[in-house]
């Protein structure tokens, strides 16, 4: 019997092949074949999740009283840990029974904010390059998208000025994301502060996603969007403990901000799961208030990591800029060649994973983003079948021992 109607729903057939999903495909077969990988594709921090954090889960599981549902808006100490952070990192004052939602990471909340927020036909203002959740979450939703094209003469900042005033009028969300994954870049603050009024004069609801609050370096710090007078009234922003705590598998984020965006994402959500275990808000908790020297210790593995790649590729052509933040490079690619085949030609001739800028939208082609989650062993293994392979960076070739 054919079951060629089974179809799935057209939110579904309208999405773009998953790359992350695609190159996980790749490695397995790499790997059948013997091949070595160093995977600096994702962005998955290596090493293990803070001892302190571990001993709090440990804790936790050993509480019977934490083995039923959680509350659906989450644990009111965790809420409390939240708005705490806030407050200490970037002294915004928020109320944790309304403007705190804890998230099962912050990929879900963002996508079940465009679910609860747009509806179909809706135009929604997207950064290209951009995390896939930004642009996918609206399209599962209907929503329609305008991509906001980001360049490199402008450090990758979205241009407000070039957006027409009839598609800002139209307009119902901007989702942005500064320090940038893919692009590493970061936006000063006069740039919020732009931001928030051109929102305020389109009714446009911001969607700010803060995943790299604590991963910045020599002396940079990274501006919330709630800092800016006014942002609350129109905005939401994301954080995920997924980077800075080597926690992504416990798939622990929040949002926080506008307290009626939040109910209508707290509503979704009460249809959809019952929240993140309750021994895991727990552990949450203890990361949210860790020392800070646990956050220098994490700022310095990173920054090393990033000096000693930049000062590689740049033995190899590459000129990559010192970045601020982020966990990435955003590297190009050969003149000529496109991001997937540059990045199928890598893995092919090294073993080594780098993920193809298209895979952050169409502005992302002819780039490829190398995450930092490797120590520099690794890093310089990387660097030496590169060497070996003869892949280097030429303005108008890419020159392989292969050819």
């Amino acid at each position: 019997m054919s079951l060629d109607w089974i179809v799935p729903a057209e939110r579904i057939q309208k999405l773009p092949p998953y790359v992350f999903a695609r190159l996980d495909e790749l490695k397995a077969k790499a790997r059948e074949q013997g091949l070595d990988l160093i995977d600096l594709g994702m962005g998955n921090p290596d090493g293990a999740t803070p001892q302190p954090v571990v001993e709090a889960a440990i804790a936790a599981l050993q509480n019977p009283a934490n083995h039923g549902y959680p509350p659906f808006e989450g644990t009111a100490s965790f809420r409390r840990a939240i708005t705490n952070w806030y407050r200490r990192r970037y002294d915004v004052v928020l109320d944790p029974d309304s403007e705190a939602l804890p998230l099962l990471g912050s990929k879900e909340g963002l996508t079940h904010l465009a679910i609860a927020y747009i509806n179909p036909g809706d135009v929604v203002l997207v950064p290209s390059p951009a995390y896939p959740a930004h642009f996918r979450g609206p399209v599962i939703a209907g929503g329609k998208i305008h991509s906001l094209i980001l360049k490199p003469e402008n450090d990758w900042l979205i241009d407000l000025a070039a957006i027409p005033d009839e598609v800002a009028e139209q307009a119902k969300i901007l989702y942005f994301n500064y320090p940038s994954n893919p692009t590493a870049a970061t936006a000063p603050r006069e740039f919020f502060e732009e931001i928030v009024a051109f929102a305020r004069k389109y009714e446009i609801l911001l969607v700010h996603d803060l995943c790299y609050a604590e991963l910045a370096f020599d002396g940079y710090q990274p501006t919330s969007l709630l800092e800016i007078p006014g942002a609350k009234e129109i905005g939401v922003e994301f954080h995920t403990l997924s980077k800075t705590y080597n926690m992504a598998g416990w798939r622990v984020g929040f949002v926080v901000g506008n307290r009626h965006v939040i109910q209508g994402l707290r509503t979704l959500k009460t249809n959809l799961d019952y929240g993140i275990f309750a021994a895991l808000q727990t552990a949450a908790e203890t990361a949210l208030q860790l020392p800070d020297i646990y956050l220098h210790e994490v700022q310095q593995r990173y920054r090393t990591r990033r000096d000693f790649l930049i000062q590689g590729l740049g033995q190899l052509g590459w000129d990559v800029p010192k970045t601020k933040a982020t966990m990435y490079l955003w590297v190009k690619c050969p003149v000529g060649m496109g991001s997937t085949d540059f990045a199928l030609n890598v893995l092919q001739q090294t073993g080594v994973v780098v993920t193809p800028g298209n895979a952050f939208g169409v502005a992302g082609e002819g780039y490829v983003r190398i995450s930092l989650i490797a120590d520099c062993d690794r890093l310089g293994e990387a660097l030496h079948r590169f060497k070996q392979a003869g892949i280097r960076y030429q303005p108008e070739v890419l020159v392989s021992a292969s050819e």
